[in-house]
C-alpha cells in the first residue's frame, strides 16, 4: 500500500513539473530548428536563437517567417506561429505546398540572400553544438 502511495505520489510530481516547464518552451528558447517530421537528419539541426536573430535582422512581424497562405495568396497579418511547418509542409510532399526541407531553406537562406547578409553555406546553420 505504502509503495503504491509512493509511486502515485512520484507521478503526481512528474506530471506537475513537466506542466510548469512548457512556459519555458517558448519561441525565446529556441536554440536550434527543429521539427518533429524529421526522422533521420544528415546534418545538425541549424543554430538558430529565434529572438537573436529577429532583432539582430530587425524582423518584428511574426509573419515575415511564420506565413499563411489561403488558395495560393499570402495572407496578410496572419501568422502560423503556433504551428510547426511540417503542419503543412511534409517531408516528401504529395500536395501543392513546398516539401520541408524546401521550405526551411528557401524561407531562410533567400532572406539572407536578399539582405546580403547571414550564412547561406550548409555547415555555416548546420553546426554541432555542445
Amino acid at each position: 500500500m505504502f509503495r503504491r502511495n509512493v509511486n502515485k505520489c512520484f507521478w503526481a510530481v512528474v506530471v506537475i513539473a513537466f506542466c510548469c516547464s512548457l512556459p519555458a518552451l517558448s519561441q525565446e528558447d529556441v536554440k536550434t530548428v527543429q521539427d518533429p517530421a524529421f526522422a533521420r537528419h544528415r546534418r545538425p539541426p541549424a543554430v538558430f536563437i529565434h529572438d537573436d536573430h529577429n532583432e539582430k535582422a530587425g524582423i518584428e512581424a511574426c509573419d515575415a517567417c511564420h506565413h499563411v497562405y489561403q488558395d495560393g495568396v499570402k495572407q496578410e497579418d496572419e501568422t502560423s506561429e503556433d504551428q510547426k511547418c511540417s503542419e503543412c509542409h511534409l517531408p516528401a510532399d504529395a500536395r501543392d505546398t513546398m516539401p520541408l526541407v524546401g521550405t526551411y531553406h528557401n524561407r531562410c537562406k533567400n532572406c539572407h540572400v536578399a539582405q546580403k547578409k547571414g550564412p547561406v553555406m550548409c555547415g555555416e546553420c548546420h553546426q554541432r553544438i555542445d
